[in-house]
């Protein structure tokens, strides 16, 4: 499938973005953001999190890999940052299949540290900035088993 692509030259062109991914979220409700540091992961799910109405401090887990946040529906988010793991077997001490596979939404920043065990269908969303004019570039696409 072709990739969905956002222009984001303010943290307010984000709305559009938040939209579309509450709009899919109920069919890949695995995230996956991509990007290099300070890219704008954590700014785009906090975005997100304000779209889905969830009224909870949203901060990237760093330390503890995993944050949970309420909607004001009582839906439960799943925020994981996997940034500073070194190996594998964290994700499996957390009991990642039980978030992963739960249905509930997992927001996952830097899922590259833990590409194999991503579900087979899930959103790949890479931010990109641009150096000079600060804007980011936002490639959104839905990855489903072959």
């Amino acid at each position: 499938m072709t990739p969905k692509l956002f222009v984001a030259a303010r943290p307010a062109d984000l709305t559009e973005v938040a939209a579309w991914l509450s709009e899919i979220r109920k069919d890949f409700p695995v995230m996956a953001f991509y990007g290099p540091m300070g890219a704008g992961k954590t700014t785009l799910i906090k975005a997100f999190c304000r779209f889905e109405n969830i009224t909870d401090e949203v901060n990237s887990p760093t330390f503890s890999l995993v944050n949970e946040y309420l909607s004001l529906e009582g839906e439960s988010f799943f925020h994981f940052d996997f940034y500073r793991i070194e190996k594998l077997e964290e994700a499996y001490d957390i009991g990642y299949e039980n978030y992963f596979y739960s249905g509930n939404c997992c927001m996952i920043e830097w899922p590259e540290k833990i590409m194999q065990l991503l579900p087979e269908n899930h959103v790949k969303i890479d931010i990109q900035p641009d150096e000079h004019s600060g804007a980011r570039t936002i490639s959104c696409q839905l990855i489903t088993a072959v």
